[in-house]
């Protein structure tokens, strides 16, 4: 079978996803009043459903985004064995458009004071003559500071959605057209993207992200949010795989083509460990104040800090003792275990990263932070399935197919 076709099953789950995110959004924004006769109340300023929003948004953009990075590297490396497995990751970056929208909308409200996540952008911060004037924060006010903040975030999702949709139309294009012409444009173009993606996954991971916790910085965070983005998204592109091999799709790709899967995910959970280790090592270490606050605000409330070492075992023991035989990254009951541990274990990773800038003290994980990641993943894999829908599963015309067909490790 070449073309995908979406079971009655799969739909329904779908769809379940996307009314839960949806149940989950009102219970936020919406307070019910039974004193004195029914009333329903709408308060926009709740912070803590604005905060699930990002995280969760935030988490599948990411991936997505990742999606496009997938495809772009393959071109860059001249890589052969991942040309049957193209199709993947295109369709995974379909969320990307409505993702980067909802991010949008989440800075537009932030600037426009529906919600408080960025507690920078209080102009008294930012005035001598206030009482609540913050040093640390007017310094960095030439970064950090409305107009550009917003400049930023729309030249990200603008460049990453543009860079998508032209190579997948280079793809399609591939498909009905021999000339190799569209290979050797999807090469510059992934060219250009990869150094872009290089550049602007670190800048949007210290605006959306890290300037959250204003007082705080890190020069390896831009790298942590890419292993841990990396990490997630080779495990939805083998997860989605198997899924389909196990309808009877995708027959061109074999153990091999999941067993390099399973190194990346293994790798990637390995280089997360890594640059966590080292950036905590490295804090604890030099115990400058302003550095500290982020790990104190962490350890000492104790749902974050179960959270916290429960991504270790989640990210890194499981995913390093499961994957760690070569018989293991071939076992679709190994991968489909390991990947549901590992996104489980960096969707807790985002809520952490997040949530305790803003909230503080109050941190807990309820039916708005679940709902609304259930209803992100509806979307996700309905953009994702949607575009699977559209196209042949089997690559055609691609100079490195037949190369890809005979993979073996």
């Amino acid at each position: 079978m070449n073309t995908f076709k979406e079971t009655n099953k799969l739909r329904l789950v779908i769809l379940f996803c996307i009314i839960i995110g949806a149940l989950a959004l009102i219970s936020g924004f919406f307070d019910l009043e039974f004193k004195d006769g029914f009333k329903i109340k709408f308060d926009y300023h709740d912070t803590r459903t604005w905060v699930s929003l990002l995280f969760n948004n935030l988490f599948f953009t990411g991936i997505a985004l990742f999606g496009v990075f997938f495809v772009a590297l393959q071109y860059v490396a001249q890589a052969g064995w991942s040309t049957v497995v193209k199709r993947i990751p295109e369709a995974i970056s379909g969320y990307l458009p409505l993702g980067g929208g909802i991010m949008l909308l989440i800075v537009l409200a932030a600037a426009f004071d529906l919600h408080h996540i960025y507690h920078w952008m209080d102009p008294e911060l930012h005035d001598k003559n206030s009482e609540h004037y913050d040093a640390v924060i007017a310094n960095k006010s030439a970064y950090l500071n409305i107009p550009f903040f917003l400049f930023r975030s729309f030249v990200y999702v603008f460049v990453w959605v543009y860079c998508s949709k032209k190579l997948k139309e280079f793809s399609l294009k591939e498909d009905l057209d021999s000339n190799i012409k569209w290979h050797r444009k999807s090469i510059t173009l992934s060219a250009i993207f990869i150094v872009f993606y290089a550049v602007s996954t670190s800048t949007a991971s210290w605006d959306w992200i890290m300037s959250i916790d204003t007082h705080w910085f890190s020069t390896m965070f831009g790298w942590y949010f890419f292993a841990g983005t990396a990490a997630s998204g080779f495990t939805i592109i083998t997860l989605l795989i198997i899924y389909l091999k196990r309808q009877g799709y995708l027959p061109e790709i074999n153990q091999n083509h999941l067993h390099d899967l399973g190194k990346f995910i293994f790798v990637c959970s390995v280089l997360w460990t890594y640059l966590w280790f080292s950036q905590f090592m490295l804090i604890w270490y030099a115990h400058i104040p302003e550095e500290i606050l982020y790990f104190i605000e962490r350890f000492r409330n104790p749902t974050y800090q179960f959270i916290l070492w429960l991504t270790i075992i989640l990210n890194f023991v499981f995913p390093t003792l499961l994957l760690m035989s070569r018989d293991c990254k071939r076992n679709y009951k190994y991968l489909v275990v390991t990947g549901v541990i590992v996104l489980i274990g960096h969707w807790l990773d985002y809520f952490l990263m997040v949530t305790p800038g803003v909230m503080h003290s109050f941190g807990k994980l309820g039916f708005i932070e679940i709902g609304i990641c259930l209803g992100c993943f509806g979307l996700f894999a309905h953009f994702t399935f949607n575009r699977l829908k559209k196209v042949n599963l089997v690559v055609k015309n691609h100079p490195f197919l037949d190369e890809s067909k005979h993979h073996e490790v």
